[in-house]
């Protein structure tokens, strides 16, 4: 059966699928501000995959950057217990620490660049 022979069988069977209650309802939400359903939803992802022959975007890894990849094996040492987590009292106590901190780097900037 060619691509566009089963594009424009009509619906006869029956597709299941498991999915969390919570993402049902926030696809559901989601596809209903764009007025289909998720039913409707799936069959064009399904019609869009048979006209380019595959998976409509790309399916592969994210590049993300150095940064950020440092910050996720900080949040998984976090997690994990091997680093200790810095805690607050108040959002006061959160700013004063990130100001220190600034200042600090700061100072040792100009430091390197007075040598």
């Amino acid at each position: 059966m060619t691509v566009a022979t089963a594009m424009k069988k009509v619906k006869s069977t029956n597709f299941n699928m498991r999915i969390s209650p919570e993402k049902k309802s926030i696809l559901e939400a989601l596809y209903g501000g764009l007025g289909m359903t998720l039913a409707e939803a799936v069959n064009i992802f399904f019609e869009k995959s048979l006209i380019v022959g595959g998976i409509p975007f790309d399916v592969r890894f994210p590049d993300y950057n150095r940064e950020t990849l440092e910050a996720a094996q900080e949040a998984r040492d976090i997690m994990s217990g091997k680093v200790e987590a810095r805690s607050y009292h108040s959002a006061d106590d959160l700013i004063s620490d990130i100001m220190s901190e600034i200042d600090a780097e700061e100072d040792r900037s100009m430091v390197h660049s007075e040598a």
